[in-house]
């Protein structure tokens, strides 16, 4: 038979025991590791701070204009007063002043410095331009090897190249105006009988010329320039 103060005795006792049991779980070893609550979250990683961004820097490739050096006042290209008969669009080079002359007619011409001949390479006449040619190849003439045996047979256009950024060839000589890659020879009487320019200059007279155009050389003994 059923005794309800037994039932109630025995309920008492399991619930205590229960909470007995709790209690001992929850109350173990200090050091003991705490009870996730949620053990599939995962703390987030700490934050690294964040720099903020630098474009990188280039060093600018070294550039090919060679006429970098300062040229003195007077072998800057520049328009002046020139009287001549010659037709405009003739080429005359002063030999002795080192300067040529672009004639634009009416009593004016573009100068322009340049390099001429060394003692013993000077020439006068007349010729014409037969070609024009853009960064041009260079290949030195039989006579050049002979006297200059170190020189390279045949050279590529290019910065490099003696010939510079431009030249136009003068008849059925070997003579050319050209351009430079030294700069600091114009004014100088340095080359073997070629007219040189800066690169800059002599790309400025190569597009005012053309083919055929009259080209006067003046000899060394005749002065047409003032000196300023």
């Amino acid at each position: 038979m059923f005794n309800l103060d037994t039932f109630k005795t025995y309920s008492r006792a399991a619930a205590f025991g229960a909470v007995a049991v709790t209690a001992i779980a929850f109350a173990g070893p200090a050091k003991a590791a705490p009870v996730q609550l949620f053990p599939f979250f995962q703390p987030l990683p700490m934050m690294q701070p964040v720099e903020p961004y630098q474009a990188p820097t280039y060093q600018a490739a070294p550039s090919e204009d060679q006429d970098a050096v300062e040229t003195p006042a007077r072998f800057r290209r520049q328009t002046v007063s020139y009287s001549t008969r010659e037709a405009a669009g003739t080429i005359i080079i002063d030999t002795p002043n080192t300067y040529l002359y672009y004639v634009l007619g009416g009593g004016q011409a573009i100068r322009y410095g340049i390099g001429v001949g060394r003692d013993g390479f000077t020439w006068s006449g007349t010729q014409s331009v037969t070609k024009k040619a853009e960064w041009p190849d260079w290949t030195p003439p039989p006579e050049m090897i002979q006297r200059q045996p170190y020189l390279p047979r045949h050279m590529a256009g290019g910065p490099g190249n003696p010939l510079g950024a431009r030249a136009m060839y003068l008849g059925g000589t070997v003579y050319r105006i050209h351009g430079t890659n030294a700069p600091d020879t114009i004014g100088k009487h340095v080359s073997s009988g070629c007219i040189r320019l800066t690169n800059d200059d002599v790309s400025d007279l190569y597009s005012r010329v053309n083919v055929g155009t009259k080209v006067i050389v003046l000899p060394m003994t005749e002065r047409r320039a003032e000196l300023r």
